[in-house]
């Protein structure tokens, strides 16, 4: 039976902060689709992320970093019009907020307008404090992101662990406590020790969502396309496949041709 029902009640940025104080773990995922979305939402997942993953996932980018604004507009636009339960939050991408905390407003407006959805997710911490307190002062809800940061695989040069050295954990938790301050409802934390990822979630009021950062945090998100098996090439520590929809839809594609070739489909009860 779905947790989700049709009465449920509307996830929220103040509902997440209950969760938290409650010890009610978070369930987050990402779609860039209606039917995915759709989905999703009635299977009762907290937040849906419409993340600039679909610049690997759905565009088949290596990075991040070449999808557009126009873009995720519209694929927040599809993944809102499906839901009715979820929080939406949808990434800003690269080059629409870092270094002009006035194309950041304009950005974070552009979504919340057009696509109808709920809160806006940035990559960084003391960095973007500018744009982050721009965005807020406009009502705009913020979500945050330190850690492994995608925007930025050019200047790590690896997704490798991030954290792992005293100075970068101290920054983290520095950002993590500035961006608190700012106002950002949640923070993701991508790709760090578990044992920091813990102190980050204790020391701070707002949720914690971790991805690769260990049990002791607030939520989890995880990539659809990865946690389903759509895809298969990203195969990281931290991500558990609870399908293989790869070998299904590729199986299920080669008894279509097969059906066709030997003219069994159409049967005679599906035509008109």
């Amino acid at each position: 039976m779905s947790v989700a029902k049709s009465d449920a009640k509307r996830v929220t940025t103040h509902v997440l902060q209950e969760m938290k104080l409650k010890g009610e773990k978070i369930s987050m995922l990402t779609a860039y689709d209606y039917s995915m979305a759709k989905i999703l939402d009635a299977a009762g997942v907290d937040v849906i992320l419409v993340g600039d993953s679909a610049s690997n996932v759905i565009a088949g980018h290596e990075t991040t970093l070449p999808i557009t604004l126009d873009q995720m507009v519209y694929h927040a636009s599809s993944v809102i019009r499906a839901v009715k339960r979820a929080l939406i939050v949808v990434d800003l991408p690269f080059g629409s907020y870092q270094g002009n905390s006035s194309e950041a407003l304009r950005s974070a407006i552009r979504i919340m307008k057009e696509s109808g959805a709920h809160a806006i997710k940035l990559e960084g911490g003391v960095e973007i404090k500018e744009s982050v307190l721009r965005i807020l002062s406009a009502g705009v809800p913020v979500m945050g992101h330190l850690g492994l940061t995608p925007q930025s695989i050019y200047k790590f040069g690896t997704y490798v662990v991030r954290a792992r050295e005293a100075a970068e954990a101290k920054k983290l938790m520095e950002d993590a406590t500035l961006l608190q301050e700012c106002g950002c409802f949640s923070i993701v934390l991508e790709k760090i020790p578990a044992k920091l990822a813990k102190q980050v979630t204790k020391e701070l009021d707002i949720p914690i969502i971790g991805i690769g950062a260990g049990p002791n945090v607030d939520g989890q998100v995880l990539v659809t396309h990865d946690m389903l098996g759509i895809t298969t090439e990203f195969q990281p520590r931290f991500l558990r496949r609870y399908a293989d929809l790869s070998d299904v839809m590729h199986k299920a594609v080669q008894k279509y041709i097969e059906d066709v070739k030997d003219k069994d489909f159409p049967a005679k009860d599906e035509c008109y």
